[in-house]
Protein backbone atom coordinates (compact mmCIF):
# COMPACT_ATOMS: atom_id res chain seq x y z
CA UNK A 1 0.00 0.00 0.00
CA UNK A 2 1.67 3.18 -0.91
CA UNK A 3 1.95 6.02 1.40
CA UNK A 4 -0.89 8.36 0.37
CA UNK A 5 -3.27 10.53 2.43
CA UNK A 6 -6.44 8.83 1.44
CA UNK A 7 -8.66 12.16 1.79
CA UNK A 8 -6.25 15.12 0.83
CA UNK A 9 -4.11 13.08 -1.79
CA UNK A 10 -1.20 14.12 0.45
CA UNK A 11 2.15 11.67 -1.29
CA UNK A 12 5.97 12.01 -0.49
CA UNK A 13 8.13 14.74 -1.72
CA UNK A 14 11.65 14.32 -3.50
CA UNK A 15 14.50 17.09 -2.14
CA UNK A 16 17.96 16.90 -1.40
CA UNK A 17 20.26 16.11 1.74
CA UNK A 18 23.13 19.54 1.41
CA UNK A 19 26.15 18.61 3.30
CA UNK A 20 28.41 21.17 4.58
CA UNK A 21 30.20 21.16 1.67
CA UNK A 22 27.30 21.51 -0.15
CA UNK A 23 27.07 18.11 -1.88
CA UNK A 24 23.58 17.14 -2.99
CA UNK A 25 21.79 13.53 -2.58
CA UNK A 26 18.66 12.95 -3.19
CA UNK A 27 16.53 11.96 -0.36
CA UNK A 28 12.40 12.00 0.46
CA UNK A 29 10.49 13.58 2.41
CA UNK A 30 6.99 11.41 3.39
CA UNK A 31 4.17 12.52 4.30
CA UNK A 32 2.71 12.46 8.17
CA UNK A 33 0.55 9.37 7.82
CA UNK A 34 -1.86 7.76 10.68
CA UNK A 35 -4.05 4.73 9.99
CA UNK A 36 -7.30 5.45 12.17
CA UNK A 37 -10.70 4.00 12.12
CA UNK A 38 -13.35 5.96 12.01
CA UNK A 39 -16.81 5.68 13.03
CA UNK A 40 -19.97 6.74 10.09
CA UNK A 41 -23.21 7.16 11.93
CA UNK A 42 -25.55 7.87 9.27
CA UNK A 43 -24.02 4.05 7.90
CA UNK A 44 -24.10 2.69 11.21
CA UNK A 45 -20.02 1.48 10.19
CA UNK A 46 -16.81 1.45 11.25
CA UNK A 47 -14.15 2.37 8.22
CA UNK A 48 -10.43 2.41 8.21
CA UNK A 49 -8.58 5.34 6.67
CA UNK A 50 -4.50 6.04 6.26
CA UNK A 51 -5.49 9.84 6.69
CA UNK A 52 -2.03 12.61 7.02
CA UNK A 53 -2.40 14.62 10.72
CA UNK A 54 -3.29 17.34 8.83
CA UNK A 55 -6.45 15.51 7.53
CA UNK A 56 -7.24 14.54 10.76
CA UNK A 57 -7.49 18.10 12.17
CA UNK A 58 -9.93 18.46 9.28
CA UNK A 59 -11.89 15.69 10.81
CA UNK A 60 -12.14 17.07 13.96
CA UNK A 61 -13.13 20.54 12.62
CA UNK A 62 -15.72 19.70 10.08
CA UNK A 63 -16.31 15.69 10.92
CA UNK A 64 -16.08 12.79 9.04
CA UNK A 65 -18.78 12.73 7.02
CA UNK A 66 -18.01 16.28 5.60
CA UNK A 67 -14.69 15.46 4.76
CA UNK A 68 -15.61 12.12 3.09
CA UNK A 69 -18.06 14.19 0.97
CA UNK A 70 -15.26 16.76 0.54
CA UNK A 71 -12.39 13.89 -0.74
CA UNK A 72 -15.25 12.65 -3.06
CA UNK A 73 -15.80 15.57 -4.88
CA UNK A 74 -11.83 16.14 -5.13
CA UNK A 75 -11.72 12.62 -6.27
CA UNK A 76 -9.35 11.22 -4.02
CA UNK A 77 -11.84 8.74 -2.75
CA UNK A 78 -13.70 6.25 -4.69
Amino acid sequence: MSRVCELTGKKAMVGNNVSHAMNKTKRKFNANLIKKRFFIPEEDKWITLKVSTSALKTINKIGISAALKEAKSKGFLK
